[in-house]
């Protein structure tokens, strides 16, 4: 299926965040997520399906200042 991610289509085989995550090559990574705008706390990715055309927004920390 084809979601948008950060603003791009891209093509990930998922049936939940944590799978399309996985499928992102985010793994086990640190990061925010959001699914179309609301936002997913880690504990409730598994738990969270993804369809065709969902948004998802992910955000690393990142050091600096």
């Amino acid at each position: 299926m084809t979601v948008i991610v950060n603003g791009e289509p891209r093509a990930v085989a998922a049936g939940t965040l944590a799978e399309a995550l996985q499928a992102l090559d985010y793994g086990e990574a640190r990061v925010a997520t959001a699914l179309n705008g609301e936002f997913v706390p880690a504990r409730a990715r598994a738990a969270t399906p993804v369809k065709e055309g969902d948004r998802i927004e992910i955000v690393a920390p990142r050091q600096g200042g």
